[in-house]
């Protein structure tokens, strides 16, 4: 690998391969990102889900007593 590395021109090693790598690390950090809020997302959803359910819960119990 060493020698890989040594046989690219300087350009490539000073140009090329920092720019490759900011632009993968770019797209890693925007796929955790996305990973994380849709989560997030999902988490929000089912709480949102679970309220809901258990105010009719409440009501139908609430309109059956009277």
């Amino acid at each position: 690998m060493a020698e890989l590395w040594k046989s690219l021109p300087s350009w490539v090693r000073n140009i090329v391969v920092p720019i490759i790598v900011v632009v993968v690390a770019w797209k890693m950090l925007w796929i955790v990102l996305g990973v994380v809020s849709s989560l997030i997302g999902l988490v929000v959803n089912g709480l949102v889900l679970v309220g809901i359910a258990a105010a009719v819960i409440i009501l139908v119990k609430k309109a059956s007593k009277s």
